[in-house]
C-alpha cells in the first residue's frame, strides 16, 4: 500500500516507521522542515523513543520512508491517509482549537482522490469525525464519504518512549461511519501492526471495531478522563491523610490488594499530552461532567499544594533558594507538555523564592529558554522540591544539597532515611505517621 502519515511527531513518526516495517511505501507530511530535513538523513529527530533510530537508519535509505512538506506529494492515490496533527486545547477556556487540525484537513481534501481510507487518530471530542471532518473533506475534494472515500477514527493508545510495544500490546480501536468503512479500516490495520497474545482479553488482542466513529472517539476520551478522575482521587485522599497521621501509599497499597479497587498514586502534578488535556475535550461534549471537572480541578491545584508543604517546612520561602527538580512531566522522558514544573516555578515566586530548576535531559541552555536559571546538583540550596521521577533522584542525599532546610518529594522517589534531621516531606505523608 501507499500511506501517508500526516504530521511527524512524537506519535506520527512512529506510526509512519511501523507501517514501513510491515513493508508499505509511507510518504510522511509535516509542516516542520528541519524535521523533514532530518528524517530524510534517516536520523531521529527526538531522543528517547526505543527502536526509532534504528529503524529509521534501514527504512529512510531502502525507500520505504519519505518525510516531505508537501501534500501533493502524499495524499493523491493512497491507500490510506493517518492523520496525527496535534489538537490543542485553551488553557482558559478550556475550549479545543481546531486550527492546525482543520488546516491539514483542508490540505487532505484538496488532494484527496477517490478508494482512499482517511484515519482520524488525534483525540477528538465526541461527534468530530462526523460533523467535522467529513463535510471538510467532502468540500474539498469534491468526493462522498462512503461512496469515494471512507472515513474513520481510530485513536492512539500508545505512550512515547514506548511506541512501538505499545502498539503491539493494546487492541486497536475503529469506528467509522459505515459498515464497509469500517471493514476498510480493520483491513488495513491488520496489515500495518502485529499484536501481541493477550489471553487476559476476553474478547482478544487485534483490531477492535466499536461500532461507530462516536465510540470509538469516545473510548479514547473515557480511558484517559478515567486516569485523571482516578488520581484526582488519590489525590483528594493524600490531603486528607497528610492532615490526619496517615501514610496514604500504605492505605493504597492496602486498598488495592483485593481486585476491585485501583486506585493510582497522588502526585505533585499530572502532565504529558493526555491526561491533563481529554477531560476537557470530554467536558466540551459533556460540561455538566460534575466529578470530571472536580477532578481537574483538584489535580491543577497540587503544584500550588507542594509550594504550601515546602513553606510549611521550611518556613517563609522570600528570598529562599529554592531548587525544582525535573522539568519533564515524568521521568526518563524529554518532554515538558503540561509539565507540572510551570505551576510550581509560578506557585513558588509567587512566595518570594529564588526558584532554580534542573533537569538531567536538558542542558542549561535550555533550561534558560523556558525563562529559568539552571540548577546544578552540589550547589548550594535553601530547599528542594522533586517535581519529575528521574531515576538519577533515587539516591539523593544532604550532600549533594549543601545548605538544604526542607525538601518536597512530590514523585515519593528519594530515601527519607537520608535526610534525618532534615524536614523531608511526600505528599500524602503525614509527618505524624512515623
Amino acid at each position: 500500500m501507499k500511506i501517508a502519515v500526516v504530521a511527524l511527531g512524537k506519535i506520527g513518526l512512529p506510526l509512519a516507521v511501523q507501517f514501513a516495517s510491515k513493508g508499505h511505501e509511507v510518504v510522511g507530511v509535516d509542516v516542520n522542515e528541519a524535521l523533514v530535513a532530518v528524517i530524510n538523513e534517516g536520523r531521529e529527530p527526538f531522543p528517547g523513543e526505543a527502536e526509532l533510530d534504528e529503524r529509521l537508519s534501514r527504512l529512510v535509505p531502502a525507500g520505504r520512508l519519505v518525510a516531505t512538506t508537501d501534500y501533493s506529494q502524499a495524499i493523491p492515490e493512497a491507500d490510506a491517509v493517518v492523520v496525527v496533527v496535534p489538537l490543542f486545547v485553551n488553557d482558559e477556556t478550556w475550549q479545543p482549537d481546531f486550527g492546525w487540525m482543520d488546516s491539514a484537513t483542508a490540505s487532505i481534501g484538496k488532494h484527496l482522490t477517490a478508494g482512499t481510507l482517511v484515519s482520524y487518530e488525534t483525540t477528538l471530542p465526541v461527534g468530530t469525525t462526523r460533523t467535522r471532518w467529513k463535510p471538510m473533506l467532502e468540500g474539498a475534494s469534491g468526493l462522498v464519504e462512503g461512496k469515494d472515500f471512507h472515513l474513520v477514527f481510530s485513536p492512539e493508545r500508545v505512550l512515547t518512549g514506548r511506541v512501538f510495544a505499545d502498539l503491539r500490546k493494546y487492541p486497536k480501536l475503529v469506528g467509522g461511519l459505515s459498515v464497509d468503512g469500517a471493514a476498510r479500516a480493520i483491513e488495513f490495520y491488520e496489515a500495518v501492526l502485529d499484536f501481541d497474545d493477550r489471553p487476559d482479553l476476553e474478547r482478544g488482542n487485534g483490531v477492535w471495531d466499536l461500532g461507530s466513529a462516536e465510540a470509538s472517539e469516545l473510548a479514547k476520551l473515557a480511558e484517559t478522563t478515567y486516569r485523571d478522575v482516578n488520581i484526582g482521587l488519590a489525590n483528594q485522599f493524600a490531603k486528607f491523610a497528610e492532615s490526619n497521621g496517615i501514610d496514604i501509599h500504605q492505605v493504597i497499597d492496602a486498598s488495592n490488594s483485593q481486585p476491585y479497587s485501583h486506585i493510582h498514586r497522588p502526585g505533585v502534578a499530572v502532565g504529558g499530552h493526555c491526561i491533563p488535556v481529554y477531560p476537557r475535550l470530554y467536558l466540551f461534549n459533556d460540561p455538566t461532567a460534575s466529578v470530571v471537572r472536580a477532578a481537574r480541578e483538584a489535580n491543577m491545584a497540587m503544584p500550588q499544594h507542594a509550594a504550601l508543604l515546602l513553606e510549611g517546612a521550611h518556613g517563609d520561602l522570600r528570598g529562599a533558594r529554592v531548587a525544582v527538580l525535573g522539568a519533564s512531566y515524568r521521568g526518563g522522558v524529554k518532554e515538558t507538555a503540561f509539565s507540572g514544573v510551570f505551576p510550581l516555578v509560578d506557585a513558588l515566586r509567587a512566595k518570594g523564592a529564588d526558584v532554580l530548576v534542573h533537569d538531567p535531559m536538558y542542558s542549561d541552555d535550555e533550561i534558560r529558554g523556558f525563562g529559568w536559571e539552571p540548577y546544578h546538583v552540589g550547589d548550594p540550596v535553601g530547599a528542594v522540591v522533586v517535581q519529575a521521577d528521574h531515576a538519577e533522584y533515587a539516591d539523593l542525599s544532604p550532600s549533594d544539597l549543601p545548605g538544604l532546610k526542607a525538601i518536597v518529594d512530590g514523585r515519593r522517589i528519594t530515601d527519607a532515611g537520608r535526610f534525618e534531621g532534615i524536614p523531608h516531606r511526600v505528599i500524602g505523608v503525614s509527618t505524624a505517621a512515623f
